[in-house]
Formats: structure tokens, C-alpha cells, sequence
């Protein structure tokens, strides 16, 4: 048995390296048919060592990197073949393949890099720390209350852009020894200003009910995920009404630990795919396209797991439902909106038609939820989130410049040329 065992894990790491290699020729195939990179071109770089499955992580930002670049160029250093080869195929910015360390110092000797921005916290992320003047920022992929938000990776980058005061407490809270006024700068949730996708269905009298749950986890404290739990239960009751229309977007990652949860997952889908062919009027939605914006704005209440969805709706400010793990080892931050959200609970999932009637007409419940949108987004008026995006690369930039003059043997750091005493102690 021992051997059978052997040979198989043989057999799958060969046909692993033989993809990854028929990837890798892909790319570099790809990028030849495209203009080169010009030498000096780009300022701004977003480091992204993931492959295809974490995409979404991308995509949220495509558009505001796509006005920012309007400023100052920006480049997308892919460490993965996968993820390049999907970089290519949708609306990214200009991508450079790096899948080596050689490739990536080859490609950054051409290129005048001020500042790099990371969407998450990969391992490989420290390969590109090793290079120094320069900042490197964490950006992340969204906002939320998961724990994720506080880990004390956080300290490895100069800088962290953050959505708004939420952010500034929860890492004030958690954190050692960090100087959070210092090295975080608050810029709202740019993304909001660029909701993108057209409708699947033409609008109607039903009443829209958005349902993101997120996946399983893959340990007991991130066990946030309810499709097996919740999301059966509730997609079955909405789906029986007739008055209500299902958007149903899980997560990309939904099953790919546990067969159960993923099994639950295609029962939705099944149950989904019945409706529509019952009542073609009804128009259900199985979302799993990459663009975000139009469920969040046309959906007239969210249901969402404990994830960056909960903060994607926050900032629309309408009607919105947590569902509470089951699992009591999920952790769960109760100092920010999660103290003060609607919950539902497994044994409440059954009767959701009656809790999203309450929601939105609960008056006190709209107060709290614009309250909290404040809290964690400050300005949502349309176009402020862009405006402190950019305020903050601007001052970023400016810092850069300061400290190349100081480099250079001109000023020091952050201080005018004319400062006399500031030149003496030189």
C-alpha cells in the first residue's frame, strides 16, 4: 500500500509541475504579443504572488488602480502563472510576469518603483520586502472585523491604508508597540465609487435579497462560513415565496475543505436552477462573476457571513443581516458593528422571509446601520474615498522625494531646505 500511496503523490506533483510549466509558457507567450514594458514607466507596483483562486482579492481594486494610474503608472508584479494568465484576461492593470526572484529584481532594475502595494498577506510577500527605498504598503482586500484585520503582520509594512476610524481602534486595541497615528492612513472605501455591472434582471416588484455567505474556514476560529448551516434553510424559504428574488454569491473558496459544506453549496445551485425553470419571470441569480457592485447596490437587504462582505454592504448603508457561527470558536470581534449588527441565527434561518420584513422596516435599526457606516467609512459621499486615496499615494510620494533629497546629501527627511539648524546638525 505504502508504494501505491508513493507512486500516486509522484504521479500528482509531476502533473502538478507539468501544469504549472505549460502555465509559465503560456504567460511569457502572452506578454511577447504585447507592447513592452517601458524602461522607468511605473512609479506603482501591486505585488501579487497568488494564483487564480484568490483573484477576487484583485479585482476589487482594478478601478481604483485604473484612475490612480491616470497619475501615477501602475504595474501588477504576478508571482503566479495562474494568476497572471487571469490578470491578462480581464481589466487589470499592465502586469509584469515575476515568477523568480531573478525575474523580479530584473524587472524592478528598469523600473523606478516608489511605492508597492500589497492586497494581501501572502508569505512570498516578504521576498519583495528584502528591497529597500522604497514603501511598502498594505492595502488589503477589503474590510472587516475578522481577525485577519489585526494580525501583527501588519508592523512588517511602512504604511497600512485603512477604510476609516473602525480600523484605527481595532489595531490601537490589538496591536503592541504600534504607532497606528503614524503608520496608517485612513482613505475610506474607494471601491464604492467604482460599483460596477449591469443588472441580470430587469427590476420588478419582488424583493431582492443579496446572500454572500463565505467558506468553510480552515481552522475552528475563521469557522464563519453558514452555507451548511444557514444558507439552505433560508435560499429554500425565499425561493418558496414567489415575492422574493435570490442574488446568491458564496464564495469563490466555498467546499474546497469540507465536502459537506461544498455539497450544501450545489444543493443552493439546484435549488436555484428549479426555481427559475418553475417561474422564468422569478430570475434568481447564481452569481459567480468577477465583478462587484451591482449586487450591493440593488439588493434591498444583505445577508452576509462574518467577511469583507459585511463592510462591501456597510458602505451602501442599507438593510443588512449577519449570520452568527455556530461554531463557538469562531472568533468574533464585538467591539465595532458586530457588537450593534442583526443577527441571524441557524435556528432563525427558516423563518428569513419574516426577518427581512422586519429589517426594513425596523427605522432604529437604518440609524444604527448609518451610524456605523460613518464609524467605519467616514465620507461616503460619492467621489470622497477616491479623493483620500489619492491625497494619501500624493503624501507617499512626497516622502519618497524627501527622503531621496536627504539621501542625496540635500535635506533631511520631512524638513524644508531653508531649515539653518537642521543643515548645521549635518
Amino acid at each position: 500500500m505504502g508504494a501505491v500511496s508513493d507512486a500516486k503523490k509522484a504521479y500528482r506533483l509531476l502533473r502538478r509541475a507539468l501544469s504549472s510549466r505549460t502555465a509559465v509558457q503560456r504567460v511569457r507567450r502572452r506578454l511577447a504579443e504585447r507592447e513592452p514594458h517601458p524602461a522607468g514607466h511605473y512609479k506603482i507596483a501591486v505585488y501579487f504572488a497568488d494564483g487564480a483562486v484568490n483573484m477576487y482579492q484583485m479585482r476589487q481594486w482594478y478601478k481604483p488602480l485604473a484612475e490612480l494610474s491616470r497619475i501615477w503608472p501602475v504595474v501588477v508584479l504576478s508571482r503566479s502563472a495562474t494568476g497572471a494568465d487571469k490578470l491578462l484576461d480581464e481589466d487589470a492593470p499592465p502586469v509584469a510576469f515575476v515568477p523568480t526572484v531573478r525575474d523580479l529584481e530584473r524587472f524592478i532594475a528598469t523600473q523606478d518603483i516608489r511605492i508597492v502595494l500589497y492586497v494581501n498577506q501572502n508569505t512570498r510577500n516578504f521576498q519583495m520586502f528584502r528591497y529597500g527605498r522604497r514603501w511598502h504598503v498594505f492595502i488589503n482586500h477589503g474590510e472587516s472585523d475578522k481577525m485577519y484585520m489585526t494580525t501583527n503582520q501588519y508592523k512588517a509594512y511602512d504604511y497600512a491604508l485603512i477604510a476609516g476610524q473602525a480600523a484605527r481602534d481595532r489595531l490601537t486595541r490589538t496591536l503592541w508597540d504600534y504607532d497606528v497615528d503614524t503608520r496608517t492612513i485612513e482613505i475610506g472605501r474607494p471601491q464604492a465609487d467604482h460599483y460596477s455591472g449591469a443588472l441580470p434582471y430587469e427590476p420588478d416588484e419582488r424583493t431582492v435579497v443579496l446572500y454572500a455567505p463565505t467558506w468553510e474556514g480552515d481552522r475552528p476560529s475563521a469557522h464563519y462560513g453558514s452555507i451548511a448551516t444557514h444558507g439552505e434553510k433560508l435560499v429554500d424559504a425565499l425561493l418558496a415565496t414567489g415575492r422574493h428574488r435570490v442574488i446568491y454569491r458564496p464564495h469563490p473558496r466555498s467546499g474546497v475543505l469540507d465536502d459537506e459544506y461544498g455539497a450544501a453549496h450545489r444543493r443552493i445551485l439546484a435549488a436555484i436552477q428549479a426555481a427559475n425553470a418553475a417561474d422564468p419571470s422569478a430570475r434568481h441569480v447564481y452569481d459567480d462573476g468577477p465583478e462587484l457592485g451591482w449586487q450591493l447596490a440593488a439588493a434591498d437587504v444583505a445577508i452576509v457571513d462574518i467577511s469583507a462582505m459585511v463592510y462591501d454592504r456597510l458602505a451602501v448603508g442599507k438593510p443588512l443581516m449577519i449570520t452568527r457561527p455556530v461554531d463557538e470558536r469562531a472568533s468574533v470581534d464585538t467591539n465595532g458593528y458586530l457588537s450593534d449588527c442583526e443577527w441571524l441565527t441557524a435556528d432563525a434561518a427558516a423563518d428569513i422571509v419574516d426577518e427581512v420584513e422586519r429589517v426594513r422596516a425596523d427605522e432604529a435599526a437604518t440609524a444604527r446601520l448609518r451610524m456605523w457606516v460613518q464609524h467605519y467609512f467616514g465620507d461616503t459621499t460619492p467621489g470622497a474615498a477616491t479623493a483620500k486615496f489619492h491625497a494619501a499615494i500624493e503624501e507617499l510620494m512626497r516622502k519618497w522625494e524627501s527622503w531621496q533629497a536627504h539621501e542625496m546629501g540635500t535635506v533631511r527627511p520631512d524638513e524644508d531646505d531653508d531649515d539653518e539648524e537642521a543643515d548645521e546638525d549635518e
